[in-house]
């Protein structure tokens, strides 16, 4: 089931269509990513999901039921401009954001200790806004996105501005709200950070979806049949022919073969022939890759439609 459907979504702004027709579904309990260029419509379709615009066409449902003005109290929104009032401190500034979305002083108070203990600033509670980097201010923008427990959670580039160490923090708490049910929104402009992330994925330009569904099968709609060996000494001769050779340096080779077969073939023939083979694997495209070929495309296909 999803927790999330987009069916045939439009927004138009004067003579811009920021999207056109969008739909597609986000698993329940999946980590999906909402990706595509600046531009694209992806902040447009986010602020239509949270009730802060509506479609000018099209449905959004949410976990099953029409999108109403009660649903955002079960997200949480973490947008990329972030929105802290920098004068407040710390510990009342997230109560404020806590009891907005709908929980008691009391739970409020439990649920921002317990995450301001899990990220290590328990003594930031009097703080002000102002007075933190721009590293600790997405830690608590984090806190309250997630303090009230949302069903599901956007983010958008929620490792700007962190350090290595409190990304992997974040990333650490984000795959352990998943594994506890929670379905997330990711959107980034980071595709190793996707590659990483999610299972899932839309690929928006120019306000449509061109591409959208499990991260491995798009890779494998997309694999070239290049394969690596690596190995110690020389391939004997005969064994390879130059045509299929993509690119070969000491130690290492990388072929375009027909299929898996035929690899598994040349395996075997180099061990016939007491080469020492030290790794071998397939080259699948990386999401960059496959998101700058369909975007390229796209425009290319637009310029000769027009």
């Amino acid at each position: 089931m999803a927790i999330l459907s987009v069916q045939e979504v439009t927004k138009q702004f004067k003579d811009n269509k920021a999207l056109d027709s969008v739909s597609f579904d986000i698993p329940k309990g999946s980590i999906f990513g909402l990706l595509g260029p600046n531009g694209a419509g992806k902040t447009t379709l986010i602020r239509i999901i949270t009730s802060i615009l509506q479609a000018d066409k099209g449905k959004v449902y949410f976990d099953g039921e029409l999108l109403d003005l009660d649903h955002p109290s079960e997200m949480g929104y973490l947008p990329e401009e972030r929105g802290l009032y920098r004068k407040m401190k710390v510990g009342e500034h997230l109560l404020y954001l806590a009891q907005l979305k709908g929980l008691s002083t009391k739970n409020a108070r439990n649920q921002i200790g317990l995450w301001m203990e899990k990220f290590h600033i328990e003594d930031w509670w009097q703080k002000k806004i102002d007075e933190l980097s721009k590293g600790m201010q997405q830690k608590i923008q984090f806190i309250a996105t997630v303090v009230h427990n949302p069903k599901l959670i956007i983010l958008d580039e929620p490792f700007s501005g962190l350090d290595p160490i409190n990304t992997k923090l974040i990333k650490q708490e984000i795959r352990t709200l998943n594994q506890a049910g929670t379905s997330v929104v990711f959107s980034t402009h980071r595709m190793e950070q996707v590659e990483e992330m999610c299972e899932f994925i839309v690929l928006i330009d120019d306000g449509q979806n061109i591409l959208e569904g499990r991260v491995s099968q798009i890779k494998d709609n997309y694999k070239e049949n290049h394969f690596k060996f690596s190995f110690k000494g020389d391939i004997p001769s005969g064994i390879l022919s130059r045509e299929i050779i993509i690119d070969q340096k000491n130690g290492e080779v990388i072929l375009q073969l027909s299929d898996l077969y035929e690899a598994n073939q040349i395996m075997r023939r180099l061990i016939e022939r007491n080469t020492i083979v030290t790794g071998f694997q397939e080259i699948l495209p990386t999401l960059n890759e496959i998101f700058i070929k369909q975007v390229t495309d796209e425009n290319e296909q637009a310029m000769a439609n027009h």
